[in-house]
Formats: C-alpha cells, sequence, structure tokens
C-alpha cells in the first residue's frame, strides 16, 4: 500500500508530497510494529498477526484513529486529494471491518491489496493487473495459514473494489 501511494504521487508530479508521505507512511508502520511487538511481550496477544477476536478489535480500533489523525492533517494541511481520500478510504474500509464483525472475519490484508492495485491503474493497466495477482497471492498465504475463510475474502475483495473505484472516480475527474 505505501509502494503505492508513493508511486501515484511521483506520477502526478508531487515528489515533495510524496517524500512526505513516505516519511508518514513509514512511521505509520512503525507505530503498528511497536504495538504489536508491545501487546505480544506483555501477553495480551499471542501472535503480532492480532487473529484474535480481541485482539482483532484493539489493533483495527487503534489503526483507525492513526487513519482519522492523518486524514484530518492532509485536510488541515496542503496535501494532495489523492493522499487525503486514499487515508480517509482506508479508514472507511476499517470501519467496514469493524461494522461487519458479527458477520465475517474480513480479510484487512486481501482489502488493502486490492485498494492498492487499483491505485496503480493511474500508472497503467499492467501494473494494476500486476497488483491484482498480487492481492490473488495474499488472499491465497490467508486461506493457506488458514487465518480466514472464503467469504472473509470475498468480504475483504469487495471493500477494497469499493475503496478503489471510489478513488478512480474521485482523482479521475469523475466527480465533476
Amino acid at each position: 500500500m505505501p509502494t503505492a501511494v508513493v508511486a501515484l504521487m511521483l506520477l502526478q508530479g508531487n515528489g515533495r508530497h510524496a517524500g512526505w508521505a513516505a516519511a508518514g507512511l513509514g512511521m505509520f508502520g512503525l507505530l503498528i510494529m511497536l504495538l504489536s511487538r508491545h501487546q505480544v511481550r506483555h501477553g495480551r496477544w499471542q501472535h503480532v498477526d492480532a487473529s484474535g477476536k480481541e485482539e482483532r478489535s484493539s489493533l483495527n480500533r487503534f489503526l483507525l484513529a492513526l487513519l482519522i489523525a492523518a486524514t484530518l492533517a492532509c485536510l488541515l494541511g496542503d496535501a494532495s486529494l489523492p493522499l487525503t481520500l486514499g487515508l480517509g478510504l482506508s479508514a472507511a474500509m476499517l470501519v467496514v471491518a469493524m461494522a461487519t464483525a458479527g458477520w465475517c472475519k474480513l480479510s484487512l490484508h486481501l482489502a488493502f491489496a486490492t485498494f492498492a492495485a487499483l491505485l496503480l491503474a493511474s500508472l497503467s493497466w499492467w501494473v494494476c493487473l500486476a497488483g491484482l495477482f498480487f492481492a490473488a497471492v495474499v488472499a491465497w498465504s490467508r486461506l493457506h495459514l488458514q487465518r480466514h475463510v472464503p467469504r472473509d475474502l470475498v468480504a475483504g475483495a469487495c471493500t477494497g473494489l469499493w475503496a478503489g473505484c471510489v478513488f478512480l472516480h474521485f482523482t479521475r475527474g469523475g466527480a465533476g
């Protein structure tokens, strides 16, 4: 996901913003890794994957708070529309996952991989197809590791597809 965002910003000539976005996304990833490590070390989580229901719930709340804060920072700053919209849609995908938790364990790995693949459509459809192939590999891995069942993967893919289509609509001039 971070690679797709930075590549898209570079393509659009936002080199200065791309550098800040890369740094911010790196910090975002570091915070998530530190939280996961802390939770496992203190016996609150069994594994950094946060697969347990309560583990997943606390991770999703943390991620949602970070994404909302980042989106608000972009809105208040001079961030580009694609970055702000991407962060906001990422938060929306988390809300969908949290809202559907009683019905399924929506695969956020697949949702974000699908979303990232559609972000890459701005580079070329071939790059987008390569991203979708990667998303299919992610789906297979989630099944193989027995972290999800097919329903969870379909929900994740649909959520990522929705976010990607909304993103493309608003960044390609379809909103006018």
